[in-house]
């Protein structure tokens, strides 16, 4: 059985993805896909704990801590989730992977974003998205389409997020066979429509393989 396509939609908080998500893993069904949907981190007993622990706004951590964390949660849902799900020939639908660590702990935190890419690939086993779709926005619109209270990670100020925006960009930019950028700004369909158009792409280009 041909292992099914993975997408992973990234992006600065406040930018759509899980509704991005759904509407994408709507498409894929509507096309004769079954889809797992899955949020990164978490998806396992292991990961919602650390979730918990990653994204509770009474605490704090350090970075390097924060990333071996992001790491351990995504391992559990490569190896529990993911990996099964492509292998039986489902579509995977996820809300952020390994670039938002390189995006949030290297560009914004200030580790070496090629060794988060490194640890990454070891918690993952090599596994990548085929396509990752970043949902841009400037920094200081997203703060207002949150319609919750701010997790550990949102609250922190806004020269952060700018420097997470770069980084998402500029993995964009250093890796277009993989990543690509969606303007979400634009309303709900447009968006919808132009996560289509690259994953078309991409699901053509596998069919031609």
């Amino acid at each position: 059985m041909a292992r099914g396509p993975f997408i992973a939609l990234e992006g600065i908080d406040g930018t759509g993805k899980s509704t991005q998500c759904r509407l994408l893993a709507d498409w894929l069904r509507g096309r004769g896909f079954a889809v797992t949907q899955c949020a990164d981190p978490g998806g396992t007993p292991l990961g919602d704990q650390l979730r918990a622990i990653l994204l509770d706004h009474r605490g704090d951590m350090g970075v390097v801590a924060e990333v071996f964390l992001f790491m351990a949660s995504r391992a559990e849902l490569v190896g529990r989730v993911i990996r099964p799900a492509l292998e039986a020939g489902s579509a995977v639908v996820t809300d952020r992977f390994l670039l938002s660590n390189v995006a949030y702990q290297g560009h914004g935190g200030g580790l070496d974003p090629a060794e988060v890419w490194r640890l990454g690939r070891l918690s993952t086993g090599g596994l990548e998205p085929d396509l990752s779709v970043v949902l841009d926005l400037p920094s200081a619109q997203s703060l207002f389409r949150r319609d919750r209270l701010a997790d550990r990670m949102e609250r922190r100020a806004l020269a952060y997020h700018e420097a997470v925006r770069r980084g998402f960009l500029e993995e964009a930019r250093a890796r277009p066979d993989r990543v690509c950028v969606v303007d979400a700004a634009q309303p709900v369909e447009a968006v919808a429509a132009s996560i289509v158009k690259e994953v078309t792409r991409v699901l053509g280009a596998a069919a031609r393989a």
